[in-house]
Parts: structure tokens; sequence; C-alpha cells
């Protein structure tokens, strides 16, 4: 029998079980309104963000691999040596760095240069050859030190400048080939057979009988012109004749003597007009004035005798001066004579060599050594040392690099030989068209590598000028754009980067939002909803600036640390 203790025990325990139940059972049981409420979706919330102060930066992101920019697909401009047949490399161009001067490859033995320049090889260069194509190969001759000037002619200064150059890696510059001398030697020698038969036909001519009396009366008025012509010279020379010069002689004595007589007659007359008066008591003589007379009569006798005699000397000098000018006049009339004598003779002899059968000849042989002349002069204008097309390739940059190798030793030379690149790395990729807009040349840029670390940059292309050769056009309508870094340092090629073009930043720090916080009204004028307490906001105007990252510059009656609405109800 149970003792009451326990059995009170029972009958608590039972109880407690009984209302646990109730309590779990009470608990799952809501009415239907209960339900609804607990099925409603809560209150909305808004979503905000904070207005910072910071610098704000705008890039345009392009991805793309580190590579030697500028690829150039290289291909000979013509044949190497100078001769048509088959181009075989003798020794084919070597990957790496390619420097000015540097012999590219060899085809058939001989040297292709390669030398800075962005006018393209594309013929021989030959002796007098002119143009920017030569000004450019001069400029190059002289940066490498060879000298010769920088004419744009192919003259032998220039020809001297290009034998040093091949001399010095080795080689001999290109000389004309067997079938040029053969050329030079045939139109030389037809220069020769052409000036032969000239020769013969005008013999002929001469010696035809219908024009010897001719050529004779010819030669006659010939030699009676320079006789005139002698005589007119010798009496132009000479002043007076030797019988007008006897005559002046003789009527110049007769003038001294005269003046000798006259001088004399002079003397006495003056002595006896100084003798004293004789004295009374002297014994009577001849008076003063008896002497005088006399001697005054011998005075004037001399007198009249010197003017005879120099009247007789004025009319022998001006007999002479007439004589001289009737013979000069008459010598000048004999000249022209005979040069009309001449020039009859010559006419006369010219119209019978027209007339003659024999001049047609001739001038067909003249015709002949004239175009013989031309056709020789205008090949050696171009003969002698010269610049094969394919013996030079010019490229817009050096130092390059030699990317690519197109041909082999042993291999046919027919189209490319090889793509050279330029010395720096540099990243190409591309850009939609709207951010193509934002890029200019020159901007800055940071290029990204997987490992974080960062490298300064430039924008160096955008659009056609980055266009890599040999590339299809962007099908989406992308623009290529080409990125060099400042220094190669710590760069490999073929490395996947990003680079990063700054197309805008701010000086300063300033106020920015979320893209999306700012609101454009009916008005056109900008707004943010700034929350002033728990989902309760107001709306600001303000004026944006400079985008990027999805961030806008704002001003306006905003601070530091508002928060403005992103999204919410």
């Amino acid at each position: 029998m149970k003792s009451p203790r326990k059995l009170l025990a029972g009958i608590v325990a039972g109880v407690v079980i009984i209302a646990g139940a109730g309590w779990a059972v009470g608990s799952r049981l809501r009415s239907p309104a209960d339900e609804a409420a607990r099925r409603a979706a809560p209150r909305a919330s808004l979503v905000t963000a904070a207005v910072e102060r910071r610098k704000l930066v705008s890039t345009v992101v392009v991805s793309g691999t580190l590579e030697y920019g500028s690829p150039l697909p290289v291909s000979l401009a013509g044949a190497v040596g100078g001769t048509a047949e088959q181009q075989r490399a003798t020794r084919a161009p070597r990957q790496g760095r390619l420097t000015e001067g540097a012999v590219f490859l060899e085809v058939n033995g001989r040297p292709v240069f390669a030398l800075r320049g962005s006018v393209p090889m594309h013929r021989t260069i030959a002796p007098g050859g002119k143009g920017d194509d030569v000004k450019q190969l001069q400029r190059a001759l002289r940066r490498l030190g060879y000298g010769g000037p920088v004419s744009g002619v192919f003259d032998q200064a220039t020809i001297a400048a290009v034998t040093r150059m091949y001399t010095k890696k080795g080689y001999e510059v290109q000389q004309p080939t067997l079938t040029d001398r053969q050329a030079y030697d045939t139109l030389r020698k037809a220069v020769q057979t052409a000036q032969e038969t000239l020769a013969a036909e005008k013999k002929a001519l001469d010696q035809g009988r219908d024009v010897l009396p001719l050529k004779m009366r010819l030669a006659n008025a010939k030699a009676d012109l320079k006789t005139a012509e002698r005589a007119l010279q010798e009496a132009e020379a000479r002043v007076v004749t030797p019988e007008d010069e006897t005559r002046m002689a003789t009527t110049e004595a007769a003038v001294r003597a005269a003046q000798e007589k006259l001088a004399e007659a002079e003397q006495a007359l003056a002595e006896a007009r100084k003798q004293p008066t004789p004295a009374a008591t002297a014994t009577p003589q001849p008076t003063a004035s008896t002497d005088t007379s006399l001697l005054e009569l011998r005075v004037r006798n001399a007198q009249a005798d010197l003017a005879a005699a120099l009247e007789a000397r004025e009319r022998v000098a001006d007999e002479a001066r007439q004589a001289r000018e009737k013979s000069l006049v008459e010598l000048r009339k004999a000249v022209r004579t005979a040069k009309e004598a001449k020039a009859t003779a010559e006419q006369a002899l010219r119209q019978a060599r027209q007339l003659s059968p024999t001049k047609l000849k001739v001038t067909n042989a003249g015709k002949d050594v004239a175009a013989a002349k031309g056709m020789l002069a205008e090949f050696v204008r171009t003969y002698g040392t010269s610049i094969p097309p394919g013996e030079v390739v010019f490229l817009p940059k050096l130092p390059a690099r030699v990317r690519k190798v197109s041909v082999k030793q042993g291999q046919q030379v027919e189209k490319e030989v090889a793509t050279v690149t330029s010395s720096a790395l540099t990243v190409t990729g591309s850009v939609e068209a709207t951010e193509a807009e934002l890029l200019r040349t020159g901007m800055e840029a940071a290029i990204e590598l997987d490992t974080g670390k960062t490298y300064e940059a430039r924008l160096t292309a955008v659009g056609d000028q980055a266009k890599v050769p040999g590339a299809e056009e962007a099908k989406d309508g992308s623009e290529p754009v080409l990125i060099t870094p400042a220094s190669m340092k710590g760069l490999k090629p073929g490395t996947a980067v990003t680079a990063r073009v700054t197309v805008g930043e701010t000086k300063e720090p300033v106020l920015v939002v979320p893209v999306a916080a700012v609101i454009t009204g009916a008005d056109g004028r900008a707004r943010v909803r700034v929350e002033y307490a728990t989902d309760q906001t107001r709306d600001v105007e303000v004026r944006t600036g400079l985008t990027a990252d999805g961030n806008v510059q704002v001003a306006g009656a905003l601070k530091e640390g508002d928060r403005v609405v992103v999204s919410g109800a």
C-alpha cells in the first residue's frame, strides 16, 4: 500500500504535465487577425549614403597586354644587287635590337641596310637622281658619320659616303652590271659610227664638182677681206704717211729759220736804238734815223717770212689730215666690199650645197649623231655606282626590335621578310566611342599589374594613330588606344595589365555623393534628398561637377557627413 506522501507527489506531477501540454497547444493556436498581421510585409525604410569630402579622379579603364609598340611588316622594295634573278636570303634577319646602319639581312650575298626615314625606298638611286628619298639617305649617312652633303642630289660626294658605309660593313657598292656595261659600249660605238658617217658625207659634199668653183671664190673672198681689214688696221694705227711726215718736217724747218731771222733783225734794231748821239764838234756821221729804218725794214721782212712759213706748215698739216681721212674712207669701203663679196660667196656655196643630192645625206647623218649622243647621255646620267631598291629599308624609328622573322636562310625572298616594332613597351587596347571622345594625346595614365603595383604612363595615341598595322577593324565601334609607360624598368612584354587614363580630377577635396542620389527635376535643376531624421527628408538643390567611379561632385547647402537618399520609399 502506497504511502500518502508518494500519492501526493504523483498527483502534483500529473497536474504539471497537463498544464504544460495545455500551454503548448495554446501557443500554437492564433486568430485569423493575428495570422494576417504576422504575414504582412514590414514597413520600408530609406537607403542613404554619407556626403564625403575628398579629391575626385575620373579615369577611363583600358585592359591590354604589354607589348613592344608600333609593329610594322617589312618587305623589300625591289631587287637586291641590281639584278632580276631569283632573290634568296643568304642571311635571315635576327630577332632583337636593330640599330640604324646595321645590316638587316643578306640577299644573294648582298646587304640590306636599315636606315631611319619616313619616305619608303621605291627605286634605284642612281647618279644624278634627285628627290626627298635622296635627301633622306644623305641625312642618314651624316648621322652615321660618313659625311656628304644634304642636297637631295645623288652626286659624287654622296656616292663616296655610300661607298664608305658599304666598305665599313665589308661589302662593295653596286657597280654597273655586265648588261649595263655592254649597253654603254653599244651606245658609245653607235655615236662613233654616226660621227664617222657624217664626216664621210660632209667630205663627199665638199668634194662635189658643182661646188668646187664656189668654194674657191669663197676662199678668195675671205683672203681679200683679211687683206682689207689688215690695211685698215694699219692706217688707223698710223697718224700720217711718210710723205706727209717729210713735208711737215720741211715746213717745220722753214718756220724755225724764219723765227731765227726775225730774232736777229729785232736784236739789231734794238742795239741801234741804244747808240748815243754824236757831239757837235765831231765829224758828221749818218743820222740814226737812216740806220733804224733799214733795220726796221729787215724786221718787217723777217716777220712776213715767218708768217708765210707758219701758213705753209698749217696748210701741209691740213692736207695730211685730209689725205688720212680720205684714205680711211677708201679702206673702210674696201672692207665692206670684201665682206659683201664673202657673204655672197658663202650664200652661193650654201645654196649650191642645199641643191646637191649629198646634202640630204649630210642632214640625216647629223640627225643620227644627235640622236645617238642623246641616248648615250640619257644612259650615262644613271650609269655608275647606284643603290638598288632592295638594299635599303627605311624605318620610321630606329633603334627598333625585330619581333618576327618571316623568311629563313636559303628561302626565296618574295613578300614580307620580318616584322619590326619600336624599342619601347606599350599597352594597346580599345575603349567605347563615347569614352574615346574624352581622351586626348598626352593625358596621364597609370598601369596596374596583377600584383597591385602601378607604373606611371601616358596616353600616346587614340583612334587611327593607335591602330596596329594589319589589325582588323573593331566591329563594335570601339576605338583603339595606345598607352606608353614612363619607364620600362620592372615591366615584361606579354604581361596582362589594366591601364587607367586620367581624364579629369579636382585640384582640392570636394563634396561628393553617389550618382544615384542626384535627381533632376522637371525644371532641369539637380537636387538631392537629405535625411534629417529617421525616414524624414528634405530636398536640397545642388550643382554637379566631375563624375568618377559612380560618384559626382556637388556644391550646395550640404556638409560632409549629411545622409543623402540613394533609394527607398
